[in-house]
């Protein structure tokens, strides 16, 4: 098979675990009060920052048959990795690891380890034809610790010299895994064993490519001189060694060991202020498989592992830290202007955009988290306020139904509130539907949270929820008033940065005050000033030449903006469907989130007990079909 006929860049073969991070910085381990969940794992992070930078990755590894193992095999899969080499174990569970961040010298680190499924890999797991279809195979040191994942390794080394693989080896030298200290002490980087450096000496001639830190190069020379050990470790292979040096970058040498690391080819980083420094590591790797692979030099490799590294020191966590294609270039093109990568608004928001992990091309969206209205009819026909949460339960059922019946998969979606409709979150949620979920409180102006501080709302909420923040806002507010609006969904937008949820961001003119297209822009392009950007806008309907407008805004202040969901505000359906003609050739429209035109008239007469459960949900149906079908013929 040539190279060019391979399926595969990359298999990573190796660690692939959970990582529970602490999440309260500065912290002992003991007084953590709440844990972040990420995928981690040497080889798992690797495999999933090399997706993230382009790569067509692999993982070959054992996971549990439980809930950890398909969080993993659906985390790798988000971005683009191969998991059908991804083995269930069912007999062992998926390792474990908990961590934290004490200050830039201590991370507390402890391993879950024990007959974990991904140290129960054999020879037996690892097939020919597999390894045979990818560029290049990486391992880390870890399995060459125990004599089955060792058996499994040199089985698949085998493999690649067969088939002509480029092999890499991140020696990943971890002590408490090879059994060096106790069971409490993952933190520790370096403990001499000239058993293991034997250990790995046996194995290092099979390999290309070498990439350790001048540590991890003093455990596999023998040597706490890092030249020295690097001179030992050429006498046994010809790999190209590429030496890790924190700050200072990273030295690669493709021949003789010179007398001094500056002099092989040495590349410099860029300094960062660090926060974590667990995953650095496997960020590099990342980076320097992306130049390696793609044949780009040893400079230009470099940049990409060093930059890699030093976003992911100034994260939390270690993949999901790791930075996209478009976002390292980014860096790169401007990483002498950006010291603190955290703190760099166009680069986190990059981040924010480009490590999206599902698509809405179309979207059909059913919206009953209106609050007020549905108290309002209820109290109209004399019906007690104890009927609406199961009314919006029946609202879901017709929802659910038309979504099988109008082929919506990938297309279907909610607005529903927290109120009178958690059962309904709560059953759709994990469901692939696109679900948003209101915070302002109900007809306020000036915008006010519904239940208080919006940081404390979103920390029960599933990170799959939009945040739906509804402000009637009118760019000739008086100041005080607009002042007031605009900290407000700024406060929003910020805490969906931090928390990870989307925003979509609804405005409306208010009642009694001038109403225009350009008006609307108006409002849009305020926001943007304020560095708000919205991953959807909701807003009404408008003309043909406004929505172009709109498009060249987004492109201008924010492409990668999912786009616009248009209302309803109760409008008839002959309304509607102008307003869906007129936004027909734009490609920011995406759909509509339409609620009263669809279920009011029915819910009354439900609330009114004039029709049964039958024909609420049977009408319900009839008007989201007839909505959907007049967006499909819009033109």
């Amino acid at each position: 098979m040539t190279t060019s006929d391979k399926k595969l860049d990359l298999i990573c073969m190796g660690r692939v675990a959970v990582d529970l991070y602490g999440q309260q910085i500065g912290a002992r381990l003991e007084d953590m009060g709440t844990f972040s969940k990420y995928l981690g794992g040497s080889s798992g992070n690797v495999a999933y920052g090399t997706a993230r930078q382009g790569l067509k990755s692999s993982m070959l590894a054992r996971v549990g048959d439980e809930h950890m193992g398909r969080f993993l095999r659906e985390e790798l899969e988000r971005v683009g990795v191969d998991t059908s080499n991804l083995i269930t174990d069912k007999e062992r569970l998926t390792a474990l690891v908990i961590l934290g961040i004490k200050d830039e010298e201590t991370f507390p680190l402890i391993f879950y380890r024990d007959n974990c499924a991904d140290m129960a890999i054999t020879a037996d797991d690892v097939d020919e034809d597999y390894i045979a279809s990818a560029r290049c195979l990486a391992i880390t040191g870890t399995h060459l610790s125990n004599p089955k994942t060792r058996d499994a390794v040199l089985t698949a080394l085998r493999y690649t010299r067969k088939h002509g693989v480029k092999t890499a080896l991140d020696i990943d030298y971890r002590p408490v895994l090879w059994g060096l200290t106790t069971l409490g002490d993952g933190e520790t980087r370096f403990v001499e064993s000239e058993q293991v450096t034997e250990q790995l000496k046996e194995v290092l001639g099979l390999f290309d490519l070498i990439v350790g830190t001048e540590e991890e190069f003093h455990i596999a020379g023998g040597s706490t001189d890092t030249v020295e050990a690097l001179k030992s470790v050429r006498e046994i292979t010809q790999a190209e060694l590429v030496c890790k040096r924190g700050p200072l970058g990273c030295s690669v040498f493709s021949d003789v060991i010179p007398g001094d690391l500056d002099e092989g080819i040495t590349v410099h980083g860029v300094r960062v202020d660090v926060l974590n420094v667990l995953g650095a590591g496997d960020a590099f790797m990342s980076g320097l498989l992306r130049g390696y692979l793609n044949n780009e030099g040893w400079e230009k490799a470099c940049a990409y592992a060093n930059a890699c590294g030093a976003l992911v020191v100034s994260r939390h966590g270690c993949a999901p830290a790791m930075p996209t294609k478009e976002e390292l270039d980014d860096y790169l093109a401007r990483a002498n202007d950006v010291p603190r990568p955290d703190l760099d608004e166009h680069l986190n928001h990059l981040h924010r955009v480009t490590t999206r992990d599902k698509s809405w091309p179309e979207l059909c969206v059913l919206a009953f988290d209106h609050r007020i209205q549905f108290v309002e009819m209820a109290r109209k026909v004399g019906a007690d306020l104890s009927r609406i949460s199961p009314l919006k339960k029946l609202i879901f059922k017709a929802s659910q139904e038309v979504a099988q019946e109008a082929g919506l998969q990938g297309k279907a979606g909610l607005l529903c509130d927290g109120n009178m409709g958690q059962d309904v979150l709560n059953e759709v949620t994990g469901k692939g539907w696109w679900i948003g979920r209101p915070v302002e409180l109900p007809a306020s102006r000036p915008l006010e949270m519904e239940h208080g501080n919006i940081g404390s709302q979103l920390i029960s909420w599933p990170l799959e929820h939009v945040v739906k923040c509804l402000v009637f806002f009118h760019p000739d507010d008086h100041h005080a008033l607009r002042l007031e609006q605009e900290k407000q969904v700024q406060e929003v937008y910020a805490a969906c940065c931090q928390s990870g949820h989307e925003l979509l961001l609804e405005v409306i003119l208010p009642a009694g005050m001038e109403k225009t297209d350009a008006l609307y822009l108006r409002a849009m392009q305020r926001f943007y000033n304020l560095g708000v950007k919205p991953d959807w806008w909701k807003l009404p309907p408008m003309a043909t030449e406004s929505w172009a407008q709109v498009e060249t805004l987004l492109q201008e202040r924010d492409k990668h903006c999912r786009g616009v969901v248009l209302l309803g505000l109760d409008a008839p359906e002959a309304e509607l469907q102008a307003g869906f003609n007129a936004a027909a050739s734009n490609s920011v429209v995406k759909g509509f989130a339409v609620g009263r035109t669809i279920f009011g008239q029915p819910s009354r007469d439900w609330l009114a007990n004039n029709i049964d459960d039958a024909e609420l949900i049977e009408q319900i149906k009839r008007n989201y079909h007839n909505l959907i079908t007049l967006w499909r013929q819009r033109g």
